[in-house]
């Protein structure tokens, strides 16, 4: 009969552990989505700015315009591609306000267009007239390849059916707020210049969203976890101010231990009241569960 081999110096040998496992060094990490593909976009109008140096007061300014248009769609390619990422990243989530990508096609069209006429506009000193059809085909090819590269913007909400748009307007503007907390956290433990410490905040860090994430999910929590998204936080980020000015002079070990122990206490509590809500949830699924089949029931239908 197969045994499971065991020993005293095997992992979780003996009774096992309660509770959920801890969570690994890269769960939980993101990846940037401006990647390189994104990021390479900055380039041509580096070039561009210096060839136009020398073209008199026409050429320089047409080739200025242009490359300021393709540093702009550069931009809002990059900031329109982590909406997205954030976007998918919430099982539900509205649509982005700006449609970032959208206008970082047109942008990158109409920068290429220009640059293009430039061109025409430099070599009709010599032939005497300048063409539109040569920009015009230009600005539409960059403006359809951009668009198949890097795709559209979401252009529907996600999973708002049924949810009360005013209380997820709440849950909204109380996670944004949350975030800030998280985002002043990681900006403070870097003064402390140890990333041992850094990578525990990351995980704490990672706890807290998957609350926040719950909240979102049914924004009936708020009310049960606003203190965490509002009080908690702030008293963490403070805390998280402090040691990092008082570790980055005295490199003191007690202050470390302390620290590390108010991380471990958050986090715990953090997922117990994640997982308190989850629970919650399900057996509001189960009462309605219930009662529809009693309904059912006094209907007439078998349920087997």
């Amino acid at each position: 009969m197969a045994k499971r081999f065991g020993g005293k110096y095997s992992p979780q040998s003996g009774s096992e552990p309660d509770g959920p496992p801890p969570r690994g060094q890269f769960d939980g990490a993101r990846v940037e989505p401006a990647g390189a593909r994104a990021n390479v976009l900055f380039i041509p109008a580096i070039p561009l700015v210096f060839l136009s140096l020398n073209d008199g007061a026409i050429g320089m300014t047409m080739g200025l315009v242009a490359a300021g248009l393709l540093t702009a769609a550069a931009f809002l390619l990059r900031e329109g591609l982590r909406a997205e990422a954030a976007y998918n990243a919430r099982k539900t989530a509205r649509r982005p306000a700006f449609p970032r990508k959208i206008f970082a096609s047109i942008l990158t069209g109409l920068g290429t267009a220009l640059a293009a006429y430039r061109s025409e506009y430099l070599d009709a000193e010599a032939v005497g007239h300048a063409s539109l059809l040569a920009p015009v085909l230009f600005g539409t090819a960059a403006t359809v390849l951009h668009s198949v590269s890097f795709g559209f913007d979401p252009l529907k909400h996600k999973g708002m059916e049924g949810i009360d748009t005013f209380q997820q307007d709440r849950v909204a503007r109380v996670v944004d707020d949350a975030e800030k907390h998280l985002t002043q956290m990681t900006d403070a433990i870097k003064r402390a210049g140890d990333r041992r410490i850094e990578a525990r905040v990351e995980r704490f860090q990672d706890t807290a969203r998957d609350l926040f994430r719950t909240v979102e999910e049914d924004p009936r929590d708020l009310a049960g976890a606003r203190k965490y998204l509002t009080v908690y936080l702030q008293g963490a980020r403070d805390a998280t101010v402090k040691f990092a000015d008082v570790y980055a002079r005295t490199r003191d070990g007690q202050a470390l231990a302390d620290y590390s122990a108010l991380l471990d206490d958050l986090e715990q509590n953090f997922a117990a009241r994640t997982r308190k809500m989850l629970l919650d949830d399900r057996s509001d699924l189960t009462v309605e569960i219930d009662v529809l089949r009693d309904r059912l029931q006094r209907e007439g239908v078998r349920l087997d």
